[in-house]
């Protein structure tokens, strides 16, 4: 077997810091088998280095930087010389993955020509404030996504996307979209492909589903993370498969 598998993290294979059942044994498997893995996620917290090492050390499986594709990094393919510097106003991976990819980054949102917004979980009254108001200036508005919520053990937490709303709201812009299921994101994935055929593995059918349909790309849905009931789907978002987590996957594309 040949092609790429297209893995996000959040709900597939972590919940939280803590691994999902069997996805620690079915990476090696899927990669034994002659696929290439790729991260795709819309977690905009961390660098490349940084998601690898997180999955690394909770599933004890490497995936190398240049395979896992973080928002940030469709952000900063979408960004010039002119949207620069830019207030990264999320957490510090953020932050480190822009200028990784040379991108200028300041912390004061007076002297920002471009708003990037990501999940925040020291998120504040004040930060609100400042980028609502670089971003009535004149800035460019930029999201890394719009995931209201992400899975955790036991629930959901808020996601960047609610902060994103409060940033609208506040400035009455609307914001870009870099992540999932949006091209900006596409672009970078694609760089990363293998020759053959493509599947998309998610959780959440508006932001995975959608994105590998967009893109031609067999989707599958696992039941591990958002979504714990098939009939739950959107209408028009059906994937080509279900799962009940990554576990079931090496059997399944046997």
């Amino acid at each position: 077997m040949s092609g790429t598998i297209v893995l996000d993290v959040d709900g597939v294979l972590l919940l939280g810091s803590e691994p999902i059942e069997g996805s620690a044994a079915a990476l090696p498997r899927l990669a034994a088998a002659g696929f290439r893995l790729i991260v795709a996620t819309n977690n905009a917290t961390r660098s490349p280095q940084q998601a690898a090492d997180r999955i690394e050390r909770s599933l004890g499986y490497r995936f190398e930087p240049g395979c896992v594709v973080t928002s940030t990094v469709a952000v900063a393919m979408m960004l010039g010389a002119g949207d620069q510097p830019v207030l990264a106003a999320a957490e510090e991976g953020m932050a480190i993955t822009l200028r990784e990819h040379g991108i200028e980054v300041t912390g004061d949102a007076r002297n920002a020509n471009t708003v990037v917004v990501g999940l925040d979980r020291s998120f504040t009254y004040d930060k609100l404030t400042a980028a609502a108001d670089a971003v009535r200036g004149g800035a460019r508005f930029v999201a890394s996504n719009r995931d209201f919520t992400f899975p955790i053990r036991g629930g959901a937490a808020p996601g960047a996307g609610a902060l994103v709303a409060a940033i609208e709201a506040a400035s009455g812009v609307t914001a870009e979209v870099a992540g999932k299921p949006h091209e900006p994101m596409r672009r970078a994935v694609t760089r990363c492909l293998a020759d053959g055929p493509v599947w998309m593995v998610g959780d959440r059918p508006e932001t995975d589903i959608a994105f590998g349909a967009a893109a031609g790309w067999t989707t599958v849905l696992t039941l591990s993370g958002v979504i714990a009931d098939p009939a739950a789907v959107p209408e028009g978002l059906t994937p080509d498969l279900v799962v009940g987590s990554l576990a079931d996957l090496p059997d399944v594309l046997a």
